[in-house]
């Protein structure tokens, strides 16, 4: 894990993240605690593109459920939690 301190990064600026960036994602240290985390854009276009890929897979999945059937309707948001309290595991 590329990792760097707030204060160094305050103290050399964008330089910092410049050195080690190539390595991976840089994850900032503040208060000896992990606190932000620093892409580069390509890294985060992939991030998005694949949120976006995983999005309309589960959209999918959704209307491929209903077009089979396997919905259920309730009448009320009540009815809906009741159903789904239900369903949970003591």
């Amino acid at each position: 894990m590329n990792t760097i301190s707030a204060q160094e990064l305050k103290r050399r600026g964008i330089a910092a993240v410049d050195e080690v960036i190539d390595k991976g994602d840089v994850h900032v240290i503040r208060n000896n605690q992990l606190q932000y985390v620093v892409l580069s854009e390509a890294r985060y276009q992939e991030l998005m593109a694949d949120a976006q890929e995983v999005y309309l897979a589960r959209v999918r999945t959704a209307l491929e459920d209903v077009k089979a059937g396997r919905v259920e309707k309730f009448a009320s948001a009540e009815e809906l939690l009741k159903a789904l309290d239900a369903d949970e595991p003591a």
